[in-house]
């Protein structure tokens, strides 16, 4: 290296050390806030690309109809062995991740009625929980989701897979027992109406939660944790086959 070229790398050097000494540091992420104001809007609008891939998907190969439906958020989507653990069951997925109980009300023209299901499985309330509101509203949500349900298919049983504990969510455990204790005490009151509980699934003896059976966010079952929901989903599967 000549001395010409030297300099020049040493200028640069001493020109760009203002701005990495002055360069603000990252900031840490933010932490989960809870408990979160209520909301006051939803958009329902921003699953129409969802909904669209269902119907496209419907068009290239109809699924067949009486199946047993599976619907709600990525518990659902993310369930890929849904028939291998169902063998000899029909069974179809329509969950889409991140989705509230409304939004399965919202779109039930479009992704749950043309499908004629022989019973319907939901796995929702937990992003509703999320999002700030409270287990009586997610309650009040769900009522309207089997109101809609029965307009259309009066006779369709209707399961509602409880809440399950998750590192991600600690903060939010109580209020997810609130709302399957809400929608358990409900349940035994209606007509084909059925509650399953798995609110200690994801817990060990003493009571905490298993970080061995969630993927790296530490929010959404791994395939560990899908054998434990499978099992303790079949009975009610086998049921509704029947």
């Amino acid at each position: 290296m000549n001395r010409s070229t030297a300099l020049r790398l040493l200028a640069i050097v001493f020109l760009t050390l203002p701005v990495a000494l002055h360069a603000e540091p990252k900031k840490p992420a933010a932490p989960d806030v809870w408990p979160k104001p209520k909301p006051t809007t939803h958009d329902y609008k921003k699953w129409e690309k969802n909904i669209a891939i269902f119907e496209a998907a419907n068009k290239e190969s109809p699924p067949a109809k009486g199946s047993i439906l599976f619907v709600g958020s990525s518990t659902i989507v993310r369930w890929k062995t849904l028939a291998e653990d169902f063998a000899g069951v029909p069974v179809l997925n329509r969950g889409f991740g991140g989705n509230q109980i409304k939004d399965s009300t919202f779109y039930a023209d479009r992704m749950i009625f043309p499908y004629a299901p022989k019973a319907i499985f939901l796995r929702a309330g937990g992003n509703d929980i999320n999002a700030g509101w409270p287990a009586e509203d997610v309650f009040a949500d769900f009522k309207t989701f089997v109101a809609k349900m029965r307009e259309r298919l009066p006779n369709i049983p209707i399961y509602y897979i409880g809440l399950s504990p998750t590192i991600k969510r600690l903060k939010q455990v109580d209020e997810g027992n609130k709302l399957n204790d809400l929608i358990t005490a409900w349940a035994k009151e209606q007509t084909g109406i059925t509650y399953i509980d798995t609110r200690t699934l994801s817990l060990d003896k003493e009571g905490k939660v298993r970080p061995e059976l969630f993927v790296e966010d530490m929010l959404h079952f791994n395939p560990e944790g899908y054998k434990l929901l499978a099992a303790a989903l079949k009975p009610f599967v086998t049921a509704a086959a029947k």
